[in-house]
C-alpha cells in the first residue's frame, strides 16, 4: 500500500448520529414553541443525543492525534485552513445581524417613531454590566495567550494559571450577560431593537459558551500531557476561537451598547 503524509479517516457512525441529535433538537424546540406536548421531551433526547455523540467523535479525533500519531505536519497544516475557513463562516453569520442591526439603526422607519434607539425603550447604559464584560473578555484573551506562550515554552505552571484564569473570565461574562437578561427593561420582541440586540448578544453569549467548553477540554488535556511546544493544534484553535470572541464583543460593544445609544438619529 502506498504510504502518505495524510490521514484518510476510518467509517464512522458519528456524523450520521449527530445530524439526527440536531433534527430531533431542532425538531422538538419548534413544537415545545407552538405548545406541543412531546416537543420538550423531543428537544431534550435529541440534546443528549448530541453531547453523547460529539464526546465520542471528539474522543476518536484525540485518540487519533494523540496516541496513534495520524495528525502529520500535511494534516496539521489542512485542519488549520479548514478551522480558518470556519472562523471565516462565523464572520459571515455575525455580519449578517450586524447588517440587520444597521439596517435599522441608519434609517429608522416610522414604526419605531423615526429615531434610533425606538421611542420609548429603555437600553442599556454601556458604562455598567456591558463596560465590565468588557475588560473581562479582553484580560481573558490576555490570559489565554499567556498559556498558549507558556505552553510552547514548557512553562507549565505558568499555563495552569493561564487555563484557569481564563475559564474562571469566561464563566463570569456568561453570568453577568445572564444577570443582564433577567434586569433588561425590554425583551425580545420590542420593536427590532430588541430582536436585533437579543440576536447579536445572544449569539455571541452561545458561542461563548461554546468556547469555554473548548477551553475545559483543552485544559483536561493539558493536565493529561497531551498538549506539548510541538503538537498542541486543538488548544491553538481554541486560542484562535477566543480571540475571534473578542473582536466579536469588541465591535458589538461599541456598536450596539455605544454608538447605538448615544447616538440618536431622527
Amino acid at each position: 500500500m502506498k504510504r502518505h503524509l495524510f490521514h484518510l479517516v476510518d467509517r464512522s457512525p458519528w456524523p450520521f448520529l449527530t445530524a439526527f441529535s440536531l433534527l430531533f433538537m431542532t425538531t422538538g424546540t419548534v413544537m415545545y414553541m407552538h405548545f406541543y406536548l412531546l416537543g420538550g421531551y423531543l428537544a431534550m433526547i435529541g440534546f443528549i443525543m448530541l453531547v453523547i455523540t460529539l464526546v465520542a467523535w471528539w474522543r476518536d479525533v484525540v485518540r487519533e492525534s494523540t496516541y496513534l500519531g495520524y495528525h502529520s505536519t500535511a494534516v496539521q497544516k489542512g485542519l488549520k485552513i479548514g478551522f480558518l475557513l470556519f472562523i471565516a463562516s462565523e464572520i459571515m453569520f455575525f455580519a449578517a445581524f450586524f447588517w440587520a442591526f444597521f439596517h435599522s439603526s441608519l434609517v429608522p422607519s416610522i414604526w419605531v417613531g423615526a429615531e434610533w434607539p425606538p421611542v420609548g425603550l429603555s437600553v442599556f447604559s454601556p458604562y455598567g454590566v456591558p463596560l465590565l464584560n468588557t475588560l473581562i473578555l479582553l484580560t481573558s484573551g490576555a490570559s489565554i495567550t499567556w498559556a498558549h506562550r507558556a505552553v510552547l515554552g514548557k512553562l507549565y505552571e505558568y499555563a495552569v494559571g493561564g487555563f484557569v484564569a481564563t475559564i474562571t473570565l469566561a464563566i463570569l461574562f456568561i453570568l453577568m450577560q445572564l444577570q443582564e437578561y433577567v434586569s433588561a427593561p425590554f425583551g425580545i420582541s420590542d420593536s427590532v431593537y430588541g430582536s436585533a440586540f437579543y440576536m447579536l448578544t445572544g449569539l455571541h453569549g452561545l458561542h461563548v459558551i461554546v468556547g469555554t467548553i473548548f477551553l475545559i477540554v483543552c485544559f483536561i488535556r493539558f493536565m493529561q500531557k497531551h498538549l506539548t511546544p510541538g503538537h498542541h493544534l486543538g488548544f491553538e484553535f481554541a486560542a484562535w476561537y477566543w480571540h475571534f470572541v473578542d473582536v466579536v464583543w469588541l465591535f458589538l460593544y461599541f456598536s450596539v451598547y455605544c454608538w447605538g445609544n448615544w447616538i440618536v438619529i431622527s
